[in-house]
């Protein structure tokens, strides 16, 4: 990867994961619903993996780098 996009797209898959992360640790901890009409479970679990996965498509962009 070419560094400039590389260094775009790495901070962009951090921000996000971790203000995802953030959110869903959040709204769990005042027992607010993740997702409306979703089990509370399934929907933590889920934005949970999918925050670890963008921070972990950023490690990968940024090792690149």
């Amino acid at each position: 990867m070419e560094r400039g996009p590389a260094i775009f797209a790495g901070v962009v898959f951090a921000l996000f994961g971790s203000g995802l992360l953030v959110w869903t640790v959040t709204r769990v901890r005042h027992r607010r619903p993740v997702a409306e009409g979703v089990s509370p479970v399934a929907s933590a679990t889920v934005a949970s993996v999918a925050g670890v996965v963008a921070l972990a498509l950023a490690a990968w962009c940024l090792t690149g780098v």
